[in-house]
């Protein structure tokens, strides 16, 4: 019982740290909530010019839910390294320290993908981009490829993967749901993948 205590508490608070706001602040940009969409993530700091901070956000975001999810997975076992991940998302998305007001989730995701199931995480993040480099749409690219990787993960990995999988879908599909109404509307912002002229 301890250790899923543990792997519950701890994946929580380790995915509830908000590196993009931490990173734009100690930037100088302000609060990262007060522009663009008003999220956390690595797409509304990429809003903010500072491709960088972008980056740094992605991966950072990434890292804690794969972090946790490994170590959980080292002391544990799998089954509770899934678990950590999970609720490394849910902390990404409903982090106590900004009211329960986060991100989407999505590069935690991928973290926790590519580090407990390397061929699922890859085919997702392959999936993303090829999304990302047809229509521009951050959004769409997540969720079609999140959409995918539970199917990848039904033929290649363990039912803990693929239910875990299952609910991180559903999850991300819930918090994008303005984004689902705008892509509807035909309203949703672009992404650009090149360098805007001075």
């Amino acid at each position: 019982m301890l250790p899923i205590i543990v792997s519950i508490v701890l994946g929580y608070i380790i995915g509830s740290i908000p590196f993009g706001l931490v990173l734009t602040r100690l930037a100088g940009l302000g609060d990262i909530r007060k522009i663009g969409s008003g999220n956390i993530g690595t797409t509304n700091v990429l809003r903010t010019g500072h491709k960088g901070l972008a980056l740094m956000t992605l991966l950072l975001d990434a890292f804690k839910a794969a972090l946790v999810a490994l170590l959980c997975a080292y002391f544990w076992g799998r089954e509770l390294g899934f678990l950590a991940g999970f609720m490394a998302v849910i902390g990404h998305n409903f982090p106590i320290w900004l009211k329960f007001k986060g991100g989407k989730g999505v590069a935690s995701t991928l973290g926790l993908m590519l580090i407990m199931t390397p061929l699922v995480g890859i085919t997702t993040c392959l999936t993303w981009l090829v999304v990302a480099l047809i229509w521009h749409y951050s959004s769409l690219s997540a969720l079609v490829a999140l959409a995918v990787s539970p199917i990848v993960s039904l033929f290649t990995e363990s039912s803990a993967a693929t239910i875990t999988y299952v609910l991180l879908t559903l999850l991300s599909y819930y918090r994008h749901r303005a984004n689902i109404s705008r892509l509807i509307h035909g309203t949703e912002s672009k992404i650009s993948f090149h360098k805007k002229a001075n």
